[in-house]
């Protein structure tokens, strides 16, 4: 029987090229894109549109997803919000290539620089595999909702190649460097989307110890770069404030020299220079006029961490009589009620042991409460340490009175990056810039801490409809969405809506859009705990022209794909 397809029919399209939107119907056959216009298909299923915008799938570029997509077939939240496609192994970490010896190993770096639970990824991880064409291969048995490609992760590379000596970051010899050299070509001709890595001190193993891919040669990153070729994509993650963007971007630039490969790093606005980023899109934009193909991924929203008791960091974590409370939440929330207890905890001192991001816990300035209707553009006077100074009392004190709301399952939001000045009209200004691309929802990772993957939904929120200045225009969105990340990893068979493209679509009903208040959920393996967050208003998302969900309801049916890289 031919396939009669589905129609979307009465939508508003918004193309994904940048273009006004127009009124018309969309014929999906085949997975893929068949007519766009007034259609007349009888036989086809239709999805009525009317009142709503109809867009391309969007493209997630920045995401960890390497173990969820393998004991998982639902990369929520990230499909929750209209993402059909996500690259994993940003970030230089993954699971691949890996011997049995080194399994540890790697779950001891995601644990540290990502956030997921030990005991999550020893239940989850099926482990059938050991080249990183093998973890493709085992990507593909699974069945899951939208389509992920992927990075070789260096740190990985760099344990598989020179086991301890790797891990501990020792040089590479001249054999190691050749060898990590034929597995990037081995795993670009498998289907690799690029080969990713990080500079950045924050990013720890499991007991505090530097990354294997910390601060190694720049010869090492120059072969590697080298080997991936010119139609890869290089990501990385740059050691800042640390060091400086004039500094790192030096590197970037000699490492990358004439390959001619797409270069994407991650740019945030901090607090202590909120204003140099402006020296590192300069750099960017230099760069590419003299021909290297740069791009900064910038997030549109403030990078934060969300702390409760029932997450990953609070501001008392790591005082002697909180962490001798109860691990069940009742009993550890019942026993914080006690007005003795609460008088020990806050004259306590801090016995350390935080990670750099636990740490930022106590960053009052910039902390903020997680209500109902999440707002990711707070006053500075509805800061926890204005609220304190006006109420007379310790920043402390309110923290602590306000977590304990709905039975402790009350979430504080720390403005970690991208709010240096109380605003994001500094965000505004680096999403508009012509080398940047929108990134970092690192979906599937931080999973007690963030919960940033929901950002499409607060691009068209926020954005487009509720901010009172400044508000970007809904086409220049949806390409930001859609067509410029694609386009930026190569993927040039999605982020538009045009016949003969991949039929991976959104239909949205922009009226009624709205991003729910963060909730915690014990649904990972081993009852591992998440953050996640929902949107009403999806009124439907299809990848490869089968519905994933409608109405925000999964349908069950699962035609996400590996995407393997032509090169």
């Amino acid at each position: 029987m031919a396939d009669a397809g589905i129609v979307i029919r009465g939508g508003l399209i918004c193309d994904g090229t940048g273009a006004d939107p127009f009124a018309a119907d969309i014929l999906l056959q085949g997975g893929r894109i068949a007519a766009i216009g007034a259609i007349t298909a009888p036989d086809a299923e239709v999805i009525d549109a009317h009142g709503c915008i109809v867009t391309p799938g969007f493209v997630d570029l920045h995401t960890h997803y390497d173990g969820q997509a393998i004991w998982s077939d639902r990369l929520i939240p990230s499909s929750q919000h209209g993402v059909t496609t996500a690259v994993l192994g940003n970030c230089g970490v993954g699971f691949a290539p890996c011997r049995a010896e080194d399994r540890e190993r790697l779950i001891g770096v995601m644990e540290g620089v990502e956030d997921i639970p030990e005991v999550v990824m020893a239940d989850g991880l099926t482990w059938d595999w050991e080249s990183f064409p093998d973890y493709l291969d085992a990507l593909e048995r699974r069945r899951r909702d939208i389509d992920v490609a992927a990075y070789i992760p260096h740190s990985a590379l760099r344990v598989f190649v020179m086991g301890p000596r790797g891990a501990a970051r020792e040089p590479a010899t001249a054999e190691d460097l050749a060898r990590m050299q034929d597995l990037v070509r081995e795993a670009m001709r498998a289907g690799a989307l690029g080969f990713a890595t990080s500079r950045q001190f924050i990013h720890r193993t499991h007991d505090g110890a530097m990354i294997p891919s910390f601060d190694v040669a720049e010869n090492e990153l120059r072969l590697l770069v080298e080997a991936m070729g010119p139609k890869g994509v290089f990501q990385i993650v740059l050691d800042t404030p640390h060091s400086t963007w004039t500094e790192e971007l030096a590197v970037v630039r000699r490492v990358v020299g004439t390959t001619g490969c797409m270069t994407m790093f991650t740019l945030g606005q901090g607090a202590t220079n909120p204003d140099d980023w402006r020296d590192a899109l300069a750099i960017v934009d230099t760069a590419n006029a003299e021909g290297q193909t740069i791009r900064a991924q910038v997030f549109p929203r403030p990078i934060g961490i969300l702390i409760g008791h029932d997450l990953s960091a609070n501001p008392f974590m790591d005082r002697p009589s909180y962490k001798a409370l109860p691990r069940d939440l009742p009993g550890r929330i019942a026993a914080l009620r006690d007005p003795q207890l609460r008088a020990a905890i806050l004259a306590e001192e801090s016995t350390g042991g935080m990670t750099p991001l636990q740490a930022m816990s106590t960053d009052f300035a910039r902390m903020f409460v997680m209500g109902p209707r999440p707002d990711y553009e707070p006053r500075a006077q509805d800061s926890i340490a204005a609220r304190a100074a006006a109420q007379g009392v310790s920043p402390h004190e309110l923290a602590y009175d306000l977590l304990l709301e709905d039975d402790g399952r009350a979430m504080l939001y720390v403005a970690v990056g991208n709010y240096g000045q109380g605003t994001l009209d500094p965000i505004r200004e680096m999403m508009l810039n012509d080398n940047t691309v929108l990134g970092l929802g690192d979906g599937g990772a931080h999973y007690g801490m963030i919960c940033d993957a929901s950002f499409p939904t607060f691009m068209l929120t926020h954005w487009v409809r509720d901010r009172d200045h400044g508000r970007l225009p809904l086409p220049w969105v949806i390409d930001a969405l859609t067509r410029t990340p694609a386009h930026a990893a190569g993927l040039h068979d999605r982020g538009v809506l045009a016949p003969g493209l991949k039929a991976d679509v959104n239909v949205i009903d922009l009226d009624r859009l709205a991003l729910h208040q963060p909730s915690v959920l014990h649904d990972l393996p081993a009852g591992g705990r998440r953050l996640a967050q929902g949107a009403d208003g999806f009124v439907a998302t299809l990848v490869g022209g089968v519905p994933i969900q409608r109405d925000g309801v999964p349908t069950g049916r699962l035609p996400g794909r590996v995407i393997r890289a032509a090169h």
